[in-house]
């Protein structure tokens, strides 16, 4: 009897994507009842009774722009990992638009090698198009690489750049200080100025730098901070604090295709070039990349091209425009989790699975 009563309780509690208080915040996406856009009450309970018992952190579902689910701590700052790769994406393609990169430049243009010593010419003969591709061909440790990276990562000079698509962080990191020598700003005030602002995010522009992530300095508690690593490159990683809710809106955003409230804050042009398949990695699931997103090309199993990003296997942002869906997973991975890849894969058929009517997953 006590136990029924809990778990009545726990449901109706975790039912609160429709409360009023929710409708009373200051997050600027309207919530509605699931059944409106298809998706099916009862299912979602049980999605979220499986979330609390995996370990999750939160969850959102967005759906014509509506809020059709909120589970969990969504308000909550959490680490976002590589999908801070998808995050500076729209910086590039404002500043591309804007003229003051050019993705030709190549790393020898842009003096790359009076910072990073020992690039060789042909390494150096990249161009920015190349690593926002991941397809550099310079293959060297970088900041924030975990043990996967380096296990994959194949010998020096063995490919000419932009001929092989392999994640490598010193590309990523690399499209950051390029970004801000540019612009002769830092990436947090440009991603501040350009995309949290006008969405109203709940992101503070606080940043620091972090220098050894070995030395026994606490992760500092700001919405950005750099990790330098000097042993292995001079460029840092560059990382984010982001609530669920905040990249909620930075997935609608895409959604709408760069527009937002009337104003176009990324051009479209670059929405879709940016979420091409350039490279086929899982081509079994038809999964490509594109420009700092992963790409679910069009198949037997679906009519239309998806994009998304993760970290560390877990979190998630993924973008369905054939659904007009966007979907936020996060777990707080700063704290001891039990939140595991298969879990993930489960969270997804769950979700998908929540829907009323029959068809085909994304």
């Amino acid at each position: 009897m006590h136990r029924a009563f809990f778990l009545s309780f726990f449901i109706f509690s975790l039912s609160f994507y429709t409360s009023p208080f929710y409708a009373q915040s200051a997050f600027p996406l309207e919530s509605v009842e699931p059944q409106t856009k298809g998706f099916s009450r009862e299912k979602l309970d049980s999605l979220s009774l499986f979330l609390n018992e995996a370990g999750s952190s939160a969850l959102m579902i967005l759906v014509d722009g509506k809020v059709v689910y909120e589970w969990g701590a969504t308000d909550e700052k959490l680490l976002v990992h590589s999908i801070r790769k998808a995050l500076i994406n729209s910086l590039y393609g404002i500043y591309v638009d804007k003229g003051v990169i050019d993705t030709t430049a190549t790393l020898k243009d842009l003096k790359i090698d009076s910072l990073e010593q020992g690039l060789t010419e042909k390494e150096l003969s990249a161009t920015v198009a190349d690593l926002l591709k991941s397809r550099s061909g310079v293959y060297r440790s970088a900041a924030a690489v975990n043990a996967a990276m380096l296990r994959n990562m194949p010998e020096k000079g063995s490919h000419e750049p932009g001929t092989y698509y392999y994640y490598n962080n010193w590309d990523f990191n690399t499209l950051g200080h390029i970004l801000e020598s540019r612009t002769g700003k830092s990436l947090y005030d440009l991603f501040y100025e350009h995309i949290a602002k006008p969405l109203g995010m709940d992101y503070a522009n606080e940043h620091i730098k972090i220098y050894d992530p070995e030395d026994d300095m606490r992760i500092p508690d700001v919405d950005g901070f750099y990790q330098y690593e000097s042993e292995k490159s001079v460029f840092p990683a560059y990382h984010f604090r982001l609530s669920a809710r905040d990249l909620a809106l930075y997935g609608q955003l895409w959604l709408n295709k760069g527009k937002w409230q009337g104003e176009q804050l990324i051009p479209e042009s670059w929405i879709e070039v940016s979420t091409k398949a350039y490279s086929m990695i899982n081509p079994s699931y038809g999964i490509g990349y594109g420009m700092l997103w992963n790409v679910l090309v069009p198949n037997e199993d679906r009519k239309s091209k998806s994009f998304f990003h993760t970290g560390v296997g877990i979190h998630m942002l993924g973008v369905y425009p054939e659904s007009n869906l966007v979907l936020v997973h996060r777990v707080d991975t700063e704290k001891d989790y039990d939140f595991q890849e298969r879990h993930f894969y489960q969270m997804i058929s769950k979700v998908w699975g929540s829907k009323i009517t029959s068809g085909t997953s994304e």
